[in-house]
């Protein structure tokens, strides 16, 4: 820009990506000066590139949508294009990169961070075959996206990776407490959580590395909730099973915040709970989910009725766990639904 002569100093303010000052210069000089704002400069240096696989399920689309709303580069590893590009479509989503295997390499090449949310729904009907899937999605994935990186040269590797896993990893209780530092479970959940995590363990020592291990993600389009609410409705509102099991629960919005955190937050490593504060008994949450539809909470959905929808898979909600977010807390993670009861309302009004 021009600054010529003034009568008196001046400072015309833009929020811009420049500053522009007027100075008094001697007679007939002009000079070209540029001030650039720190903040601008911040802006563009904390502007990440992440990775995600996953990128089309339940919690990484929500992702994806935060990551793109903050102007956040991302690219979706994913293996069908165009399932991604009809979730992802580029009028709504310009910039945004959809790569299929064989492009996963040159993808997370360069990224700043990447997350792995890849793998099978467990909210579903288990049989043998889809027990199988449920592990080898997770593993096969993780154990893909664990050797692109490690891979790399240290120039254009990521520096964190923030990897799912599940509250399945402590095993059931109606009376056990878990934090991060509880031990794993014995059954088939808690076997496939310790392998998902042994995976994500074998990354570069210097990828920093957060391990979420996720509860019941409360939310409308998809996880458990989705299947329990026609079933809700159908039996009047009642618990599911004995009504006295631990439901770990987190809202969608929360899960998406907690792992958004762990990109950009070098404090965020190792095993993090995500799981909001205060876990409740079936009972409860069916009686709060009963109030915010509208049905009263009296007749029990019988344990069989769940088990015809999701077979062995029923085990997801008639068979619980306590989990505390104790590493969250000490990290200063804010919950923005910390009471089911406010969870599921915000979640019914939609």
């Amino acid at each position: 820009m021009e600054v010529c002569r003034a009568t008196a100093f001046s400072w015309t303010h833009t929020i811009s990506t420049s500053l522009h000052v007027s100075l008094p210069l001697s007679k007939f000089e002009t000079k070209r000066l540029s001030v650039w704002c720190a903040s601008d400069q911040n802006q563009k240096a904390n502007t990440m590139t992440v990775s995600i696989t996953g990128a089309t399920g339940f919690i990484g689309r929500r992702l994806v949508q935060r990551l793109h709303a903050d102007n956040h580069s991302v690219h979706v590893l994913t293996r069908s294009k165009s399932k991604a590009e009809l979730i992802f479509p580029v009028k709504e989503f310009p910039g945004i990169v959809i790569a299929e295997e064989p492009e996963w390499k040159d993808s997370i090449r360069g990224s700043n961070g990447v997350v792995n949310l890849a793998g099978v729904p467990i909210s579903t009907r288990w049989s043998p075959e889809i027990k199988k899937e449920i592990k080898d999605s997770r593993i096969r994935v993780t154990s893909k996206v664990i050797d692109l990186i490690n891979d790399l040269p240290d120039s254009v590797r990521p520096t964190v990776l923030v990897s799912a896993t599940a509250v399945g990893y402590y095993g059931t209780s109606e009376t056990q407490v878990f934090d991060e530092q509880s031990p794993s479970g014995n059954d088939y959940l808690a076997e496939v959580c310790r392998e998902w995590e042994a995976t994500a363990l074998k990354v570069n020592k210097d990828v920093r590395l957060a391990l979420i291990r996720i509860g019941v993600v409360l939310g409308k389009d998809g996880g458990a909730l989705a299947k329990m609410i026609p079933l809700f409705m159908v039996f009047a509102g009642g618990p599911l099973g004995s009504g006295k099991q631990w439901f770990s629960w987190i809202h969608l919005d929360d899960i998406v915040n907690l792992i958004y955190e762990a990109l950009s937050n070098p404090s965020y490593k190792g095993v993090i709970n995500g799981t909001a504060p205060n876990p409740v008994r079936f009972a409860e949450m069916c009686e709060h989910l009963g109030n915010v539809l509208g049905r009263p909470s009296w007749l029990p959905v019988p344990d069989f009725a769940l088990k015809v929808v999701l077979g062995e898979g029923a085990s997801v909600v008639l068979d619980g766990q306590r989990v505390l977010p104790v590493k969250a807390k000490e990290l200063g993670f804010t919950f923005k639904y910390s009471s089911v009861k406010d969870a599921l309302r915000s979640i019914i009004s939609q």
